[in-house]
C-alpha cells in the first residue's frame, strides 16, 4: 500500500485513533480494539496490520511503563523471573501459534475477560497508599513463573486483553492493589509485545511508516494515560479498567460466536 494514497484527513484520524488508544492502554489496556481496525480499514493485510499495531503498541506500552518505574510503581529486580518467563513465554507462543488451532480461545475468551471484569468490580480495594509488594519465596517465584510464562505464551498466539490479564491476575496472585498491579502489566505488556515486534520485523509483516507515525502519537496518548491513572489512582482505574474490559469481551464475543470473518488478534 502506498503512503501517498492516504488522505491528510485519513492521517489526522488515525493520529488522533492512536492517540486514544495510547490513553485507554496506559490505564487498562485493550489499545489494540482500535488501532487494529484502523489499520486494517485502510486496506492493510491482516498480518501487516497486526506487524504494524505491535510496532506502534511497543511504544506505548514502553512509555507507560517507564512512566511508572520512575515513579517507584514498578520494581524490575524484584520481577526479574516474571519477565524472564513472559519473554520464554512469548517466544514460545509466537514459534507455535501456526501449529495449533486457536478456535477454542476464541470462544473462550470472552468469558475469561467477562470473569476478570466480574472479579474486579467484586474484590474489596487494598489500600491504595501501601504499594507493598509480597515476601519474597519459593511459592512466590512459582507464581511469578507460571503467570509470566502463560501470559508471555497467549500474547505471542493471540494477544486480545493480554494487559487486562496481567492486572487482574497480578492482583489476585500477589494481593497488590490496582495501581502496582498496573505498573507490573504494563511492563511486562512491553516485554511481550517487542518479542513479538522482533518476530514480525524479521518477517518483513511491518509497514514501518505508518507503526511509527502511530507509534508516536500512542506514545502521547500512553504518557497522558499513566500520568493520569498515577495521579487518581484507584478511582480512575477501577471504572476504566472495568468499562474496557466489557467492552472488549463483548467486542470479541462477537467476532468469536457470531461474525462470519474469523477474529483477527490485537493487543
Amino acid at each position: 500500500m502506498l503512503l501517498d494514497a492516504i488522505e491528510p484527513s485519513v492521517w489526522l484520524i488515525l493520529a488522533l485513533v492512536a492517540f486514544i488508544a495510547g490513553f485507554i492502554d496506559a490505564v487498562a489496556g485493550g489499545g489494540g480494539m482500535l488501532t487494529v481496525p484502523a489499520l486494517l480499514s485502510l486496506g492493510l493485510p491482516p498480518h501487516i496490520a497486526l506487524g504494524t499495531n505491535k510496532l506502534a503498541a511497543t511504544f506505548a506500552s514502553a512509555t507507560a511503563a517507564y512512566t511508572y518505574f520512575k515513579k517507584q510503581l514498578f520494581s524490575p529486580s524484584f520481577w526479574r523471573l516474571s519477565f524472564l518467563a513472559t519473554l520464554t513465554g512469548a517466544i514460545f507462543g509466537t514459534l507455535v501459534v501456526d501449529a495449533i488451532s486457536t478456535a477454542w480461545l476464541e470462544k473462550a475468551l470472552p468469558l475469561v475477560i467477562l470473569a476478570a471484569a466480574l472479579y474486579t468490580i467484586c474484590r474489596p480495594q487494598r489500600h491504595e497508599h501501601g504499594h507493598q509488594l509480597p515476601t519474597p519465596s519459593a511459592k512466590l517465584n512459582s507464581k511469578k513463573i507460571l503467570q509470566g510464562f502463560g501470559l508471555g505464551f497467549y500474547d505471542g498466539v493471540a494477544g486480545p486483553g493480554t494487559g487486562a490479564f496481567w492486572t487482574v491476575s497480578s492482583m489476585a496472585l500477589y494481593r497488590l492493589n490496582i495501581l502496582l498491579a498496573s505498573g507490573l502489566a504494563k511492563a511486562m505488556n512491553f516485554t511481550s509485545n517487542m518479542t513479538s515486534l522482533i518476530t514480525f520485523a524479521i518477517l518483513g509483516h511491518i509497514n514501518w511508516a505508518l507503526g511509527l507515525t502511530m507509534g508516536l502519537c500512542l506514545m502521547a496518548g500512553a504518557w497522558l494515560g499513566a500520568h493520569s491513572a498515577i495521579r487518581f489512582g484507584a478511582k480512575f482505574i477501577r471504572p476504566v479498567f472495568i468499562t474496557v474490559v466489557m467492552i472488549l469481551s463483548l467486542k470479541l464475543g462477537y467476532d468469536a460466536w457470531f461474525a462470519t470473518v474469523p477474529m483477527e488478534s490485537a493487543q
